[in-house]
């Protein structure tokens, strides 16, 4: 999910995989071990399809994934990230986000699952939303303003991540990746041509500025 500007942080608090932490890093110590890996585009056929669940944890490779995961997020501004937006077949992503609230959501997740919101406990928040897969355009995409994800940590231990708001938003966003969809599927026609045509117009910029954010983070 790309990020948004607006969203910016007013104090220190930092939730990491959903636990308070008391002092955190500018970069995650995973940005620091990683390396930077291209971007998948929207119309490659791995972003199109479900991707397959994470059966093997505490493993030096999926470790590593991870840490290319987040080292990409923060070379592109991004709020979280999917594995198969670079172009890993799995069931797996990664966030480095600040709420409204002032509060900074670090952490990963496995084989997510989204918990069913009753319609009388969220509500329906129609905001801006962008893809770093789909480089530029943001559009107004409805969607509950309270998420609950389950699922496991690298080394497989159960995991339960709760989100309001542009956290709630993202973490919808990447679970929806891992099926096979993307933010633009929920537009209508119009929108959907309209948000390509200003993708194919601004993408060489994003990626210009993705490659000297990458180096200026030493990647």
């Amino acid at each position: 999910m790309a990020g948004q500007s607006g969203h910016v942080a007013h104090d220190r608090r930092v939730r990491v995989q959903g636990q308070p932490v008391e002092h955190y890093p500018r970069l995650a110590p995973e940005v620091e071990r990683g390396s930077v890996r291209r971007i998948t585009v929207v119309g490659e056929e791995i972003l199109a399809r479900r991707c397959r669940e994470v059966t093997q944890f505490g493993t030096p490779e999926l470790s590593r994934l991870i840490d290319d995961m987040f080292a990409t997020n923060q070379a592109a501004d991004g709020a979280g990230l999917a594995a198969n937006q670079i172009g890993v077949d799995l069931r797996l992503f990664v966030w480095d986000i600040t709420d409204e609230w002032g509060v900074r959501h670090v952490g990963h997740i496995a084989n997510p699952v989204l918990d069913t919101i009753p319609a009388e406990d969220r509500e329906l928040l129609e905001e801006s939303e962008g893809c770093l897969s789909v480089p530029g355009p943001y559009r107004i995409v409805p969607r509950p303003d309270r998420a609950v994800v389950r699922g496991r940590d690298k080394n497989g231990k159960p995991l339960v991540i709760e989100g309001r708001g542009y956290f709630a938003r993202c973490l919808q966003h990447e679970t929806d990746h891992l099926h096979g969809h993307l933010y633009l599927d929920r537009l209508g026609r119009r929108e959907r041509k309209s948000a390509l045509r200003e993708m194919a117009a601004v993408k060489d910029e994003v990626f210009a500025r993705r490659a000297a954010r990458a180096q200026e983070i030493g990647k």
